[in-house]
């Protein structure tokens, strides 16, 4: 099946209507800025000088966080991870996931036009720290 995208203002509904936003941006993307009450699962780790290297632990902490059946907005920068990301949990059995296809800063074609619009772009909540939800307190803390 494939995966669901969405624009902002559904992503935005879906939220108000119980889902959990996972932001799979790397940390210092995350750290930056993120949609109020956002969770940061790397779908990639960023280092100074290496190239981006997969996050072997991406699935399992997520389900350390949330059950399969968990109703789930993925995000990232532009669309292309968080798309990437969900169709590696639907392809592990997760059910509920939707994909934010507009990212925090906006998917944009090759000309630099608009293809949909990003969080910030949009209007919607944006903060700093969300006390719980960071990579390393979601790595260190007990499921639930």
């Amino acid at each position: 099946m494939p995966v669901k995208r969405v624009l902002a203002e559904v992503a935005a509904d879906l939220l108000a209507q119980g889902y959990s936003y996972v932001d799979v941006r790397s940390v210092p993307e995350f750290d930056a800025g993120h949609p109020a009450g956002a969770y940061n699962v790397p779908l990639v780790h960023k280092l100074p000088g290496r190239p981006p290297m997969p996050n072997p632990e991406f699935e399992a902490i997520l389900e350390k966080h949330f059950p399969k059946d968990a109703k789930l907005v993925l995000g990232c920068a532009t669309g292309g991870r968080s798309l990437r990301a969900a169709e590696m949990l639907m392809a592990s059995g997760w059910t509920e996931v939707v994909e934010f296809a507009g990212g925090m800063e906006g998917a944009r074609d090759p000309y630099g036009r608009v293809v949909a619009k990003g969080w910030r772009e949009s209007g919607l909540p944006v903060e700093a720290r969300t006390p719980g939800r960071s990579w390393e307190e979601l790595k260190a803390s007990k499921p639930g």
